[in-house]
């Protein structure tokens, strides 16, 4: 069985949480979506980084969501989610991924 690399997990998650919430206009599915990849993620980056390396990385996803609003004000919408999401998946693929690799 292939290993699916969280990085990619966790930027899909921002990017396309982002994306349902904007295109069906319903926020609780893109917090589902978000909340779902989150889980995967934190669950993988505990078994490969440990309760600590999982916690920090959950910290960068959750910190990549919620700065994305302020930063949305001032480069638009996608630029700053996609922003988040390459600082996510370089942080996870850094900490995590590579290792497990």
């Amino acid at each position: 069985m292939t290993k699916i690399p969280t990085a990619a997990v966790a930027a899909s998650g921002l990017i396309g949480g982002y994306a349902a919430a904007r295109f069906t206009r319903r926020r609780e599915l893109g917090g589902a979506v978000l909340a779902a990849a989150g889980a995967w993620c934190t669950r993988e980056w505990a078994r490969t980084s440990g309760p600590a390396g999982a916690a920090g990385l959950l910290t960068v996803y959750l910190a990549g969501f919620g700065g994305s609003h302020p930063l949305a004000k001032k480069v638009g919408a996608w630029p700053a989610v996609l922003g988040v999401a390459v600082l996510s998946a370089g942080t996870a693929y850094a900490v995590s991924d590579r290792k497990a690799g």
